[in-house]
């Protein structure tokens, strides 16, 4: 992938309190985006999504604008082909694993008329490896499965790019290891855009092949994990690198009291409608 096939933006736009003024780039392969508590990061995922209004800027995806405040276009959440996991992964407990897949299949706008639901489904299953749990309901599921279907109904739709908003932080520590470790390789071998927001030092070295950091609304570094712990541009920084050195890390250092908190997880209104 070069970086024109990339998902890149700028962005300006007001979200509660925070002034969110960022430029980011995923270029080839996964970015991890990293930042303290209230820093913007859900907020910064869902002005790319559409959810929430820019008031100046341009996304685009492989050179293909999807927002452009300048020339008017602004193109609709459910056209802009970008697959999204939600934290909480937001599946149906009531449906199978199956039937969770093959809702977004059915609600794909740009799915071709009388294209099998069912061939995509199994497809898509297969490939994340859990085609055996297709008939089993997902509140029965581990956590580790659960994190697989929410990818998997996320891919299902042949998605231009992907964000995934702390895929990990719901899973106990074993879950997380295994679970990064497939997440790492499966992302890899995809080769799409991809956005991966965390807390977390290890996850943020070892899926993103870039890492950007935001605070406070803004990126205020951008590059690999060796270049970040060459250089470190913020108190932040230092401290996520250091959590990193040594052992394993748990969690990325909280950081003072601020008076800008993120909104109410945005993510929230691009869930699906349940289905009657």
């Amino acid at each position: 992938m070069t970086g024109a096939e990339g998902l890149r933006a700028r962005v300006t736009a007001r979200v509660g309190r925070l002034r969110v003024d960022a430029e980011i780039e995923t270029g080839a392969g996964t970015l991890a985006l990293v930042g303290p508590n209230g820093a913007g990061k859900t907020s910064l995922l869902s002005l790319l999504l559409g959810v929430l209004p820019v008031d100046r800027g341009r996304v685009e995806i492989g050179g293909a604008a999807l927002l452009d405040t300048a020339a008017g276009i602004d193109v609709p959440v459910e056209r802009r082909g970008i697959g999204y996991v939600p934290q909480d992964y937001a599946l149906f407990p009531h449906l199978t694993v199956r039937e969770n897949v093959a809702f977004a299949v059915k609600s794909d706008p740009s799915r071709r008329r009388g294209a099998s639901v069912g061939a995509r489904v199994d497809a898509v299953l297969h490939d994340l490896g859990i085609a055996e749990h297709a008939d089993r309901r997902t509140e029965a599921l581990s956590g580790g499965e659960r994190q697989r279907v929410a990818l998997a109904r996320a891919l299902s739709v042949s998605p231009r790019a992907l964000l995934l908003d702390e895929p990990l932080a719901a899973l106990d520590v074993h879950s997380r290891r295994e679970v990064r470790a497939f997440l790492a390789g499966y992302l890899e071998a995809l080769a799409l855009p991809t956005i991966v927001v965390t807390h977390d030092a290890a996850d943020a070295r070892l899926l993103g092949r870039r890492i950007a950091v935001l605070e406070a609304g803004r990126v205020t570094q951008a590059g690999t994990w060796e270049e970040l712990s060459a250089r470190p541009a913020s108190r932040f920084v230092e401290e996520l690198v250091a959590s990193a050195r040594g052992e394993e890390p748990s969690r990325c250092p909280e950081p003072r009291p601020t008076s800008e908190n993120e909104l109410p997880p945005a993510r929230r209104s691009v869930k699906t409608r349940r289905p009657g």
